[in-house]
């Protein structure tokens, strides 16, 4: 099967529901308001599957471990955005030379509590601050390059953001 997205940089996406329904979101630090809020994401290294790099990535960016998550969902096909020209032209991100990212989506339900989080468990901080959110309003919050792809995440797992049964 023949890559439709050859230039573009593997990436995973991850969606964590709570027991509510409802869905984490973390600040990016550093980041321009009013698009800072988005779900963990990151890139897939050379001889890494999806679902290690979603969970790896998940720790890094969250300090949450595997134990302390349940996969309830995935997204199979890549869905990918482009950078926009400002993105491609700025000179921070000539190394990259990608024309944008393709991801691989993962959903999960979070078996923790909120004192669990750790945003600085790895020396990267990627996030400064979460909350919990309606899954349909994560879509206003990100960056307009990057929304059509929270769009079919946000269809694709919709049937996923409701409470469960506790107890």
């Amino acid at each position: 099967m023949s890559d439709a997205y050859p230039d573009h940089r593997p990436n995973v996406g991850l969606v964590l529901f709570n027991a509510e329904g409802l869905v984490w979101v973390g600040r990016r630090n550093g980041a321009e308001e009013p698009w800072r809020w988005q779900f963990p994401q990151g890139g897939i290294d050379k001889g890494e599957t999806p679902e290690a790099a979603a969970l790896r990535e998940l720790y890094e960016e969250t300090g949450i471990t595997a134990d302390q998550v349940s996969e309830i969902g995935r997204i199979e096909d890549w869905l990918a955005y482009d950078y926009p020209p400002e993105v491609r032209d700025d000179p921070r991100f000539a190394r990259k030379r990608h024309l944008g990212q393709k991801q691989r989506w993962f959903a999960y339900r979070f078996l923790g509590q909120d004192s669990d989080f750790d945003l600085e468990a790895h020396g990267e901080v990627e996030f400064d601050a979460f909350r919990w959110v309606k899954l349909e309003d994560t879509a206003a919050g990100i960056i307009p390059w990057k929304r059509p792809v929270y769009e079919t995440v946000i269809a694709r797992f919709a049937p996923l953001a409701v409470p469960v049964k506790t107890g």
